[in-house]
This record gives structure tokens, C-alpha cells and sequence, in this order.
């Protein structure tokens, strides 16, 4: 009983902080990706260095996921007016990064080099890189897209959890997440499709011309890549042999653990957004 209990207080706080920094926007929600971002980074360092990191090596990553948050966080370009070409310096300093992180490797005897440095530049482009992207899409498309996203990706969990316990007899990807079934994974679907459609009439004017199609088909985009996302993760942690990313939420395990879905739903649904848009859809 207490597990739940506590389980459910993690939970409310973790959701309510979410929907908190979407809504307030600014730099909130720029805080939420460097949060997530940092705690993310640090725990695919730890798991895949089976905790063994200088260090250095951990405040070399953590120096490279504040700067591509930050950088990348539209907002930061209107407020110090950064001259034109933004994007090229943005890039440049970006990569600049990169060179003297492989650099600094020559120097850091932490085990070995190349797992190291390719651990780093996973931890980048697996998650650093979505989150990047979260903060221009909510600064491009509005703060109810963006929980809109959320919500979806909630109830998709929900949905198959739900729908799973109950009918879930034929496995979906028994070699690395046997617990997940084609049942619960069409459960979620059904959750997102329906929710997508209401979510269009709860957010009337504010879904950044969004119609109601566009916004079925982002339940789908969101239930399928959310997936997706959340089998990687499992991938990643069966192949470490760990169970949980971390322990940071009672209950829930670490931060990938939450943002798993999250970090392959956000680059699916700009994609996404973008052939809306030359469909005529937004």
C-alpha cells in the first residue's frame, strides 16, 4: 500500500511539474529540458559506464548538454539579439564542442576511450537532441501542442497498461520488453485516436490551426513512436543487464525511464507537423 501510495504522489508531482513549465513557457520550460537533459545524460553515463566515470568525463557532458539546450532554446536568441546568421554560429559552437570533447578524451584515463566517447555522443543525440527540439517546438507551435504531446504520450501508457492486464495475450516484442502485447499496443492506439479528437474540441483556438485530422493523426504519431521509444530504452537497459535507468522518482525508476517515449515522439511529431503543413492541414 505505501508503494502506491508513493508511486502516486511521484507521479502527480512529475505530471503537474510537466504541464507547470509547459503552460508558464519561457525560460520554465527551457529549465524542464536542462532537468531532464542533465539527469538524463547523466544516467545513460552511469548505466553505460556501469559507474565507472571520471570526474571530468561527467562535467565534460554535462558542459555539452547545457550548451545545446540553451543554445538551441529560441527565446535566448530574441533576448541577447544574437546578429544573423544565428543557426551557422549556433552549429559552429555546437560542433566546436565536439572537437574539444574528443580532445579532451586524450587527457581523461577513465577505462576505455572509445566507449567512453561514444557513450558521450550517444547521450547527445539520443537525448539531448529531442529535447533541444522540444523547446523550438513548443516555442514554434504553442504551449497546447506541446501538452497536448504529453497527454497523448500519458494515455497511450495508460491505454496499453490498461487494456494489456486485461487481454494481452499475444507479445509485441517478446526478446526485448516481454511484458508488452499487440493488445495493449492497439489499447494505447485506440486511447490516443480518441483522445486526439477531444483534445481538438478542449483546446478549441489554441492548437496552432491544427484541424481535427491533424490531431487524430498526431494520437497515432504519439501511440507508434511512443512505443517505439520506450522498447529502445528496454533495448539499451538489456543490454547494460540493469533494470531501471536510475531511482531519482520513487517508484518510477530514473528519468529516462519517464522520458524514454518522450525523446522519439518529439523528433516523430516535427517531422510530422512539417508534412501537415505542406499538406494544408495547420
Amino acid at each position: 500500500m505505501k508503494n502506491v501510495v508513493v508511486r502516486s504522489l511521484t507521479g502527480a508531482l512529475y505530471v503537474a511539474v510537466i504541464v507547470g513549465a509547459v503552460l508558464a513557457g519561457g525560460w520554465w520550460m527551457c529549465a524542464l529540458c536542462l532537468l531532464f537533459g542533465v539527469l538524463g545524460v547523466n544516467e545513460l553515463n552511469r548505466i553505460t559506464n556501469r559507474n565507472f566515470m571520471s570526474n571530468t568525463t561527467a562535467l565534460l557532458d554535462l558542459i555539452g548538454t547545457v550548451a545545446v539546450i540553451i543554445c538551441c532554446y529560441p527565446y535566448l536568441w530574441k533576448s541577447v539579439n544574437f546578429p544573423p546568421p544565428v543557426l551557422p554560429i549556433l552549429g559552429l559552437i555546437y560542433f566546436g564542442y565536439f572537437i574539444v570533447r574528443f580532445i579532451a578524451q586524450l587527457y581523461v584515463q577513465d577505462g576505455n576511450a572509445l566507449e567512453h566517447l561514444s557513450h558521450s555522443m550517444l547521450g547527445q543525440i539520443y537525448v539531448v537532441w529531442p529535447l533541444a527540439l522540444l523547446e523550438i517546438l513548443h516555442t514554434g507551435m504553442g504551449a497546447y501542442v506541446v501538452l497536448s504531446m504529453f497527454i497523448l504520450i500519458w494515455l497511450s501508457d495508460t491505454g496499453a497498461f490498461c487494456v494489456g492486464s486485461l487481454f494481452g495475450k499475444h507479445k509485441l516484442f517478446e526478446r526485448i520488453s516481454p511484458h508488452k502485447s499487440w493488445e495493449g499496443f492497439f489499447g494505447g492506439l485506440v486511447f490516443c485516436l480518441i483522445a486526439g479528437a477531444l483534445l481538438f474540441y478542449f483546446f478549441p483556438g489554441k492548437l496552432s490551426g491544427l484541424n481535427l485530422w491533424a490531431m487524430i493523426g498526431l494520437g497515432a504519431v504519439v501511440c507508434i513512436f511512443g512505443t517505439w521509444g520506450d522498447l529502445i530504452e528496454s533495448m539499451i537497459k538489456r543490454s547494460l543487464g540493469v533494470k531501471d535507468s536510475g531511482n531519482i522518482l520513487p517508484g518510477h525508476g530514473g528519468t529516462l525511464d519517464r522520458i524514454d517515449s518522450l525523446l522519439l515522439v518529439v523528433p516523430a511529431v516535427c517531422f510530422y507537423l512539417m508534412v501537415c503543413a505542406m499538406a494544408g492541414w495547420i
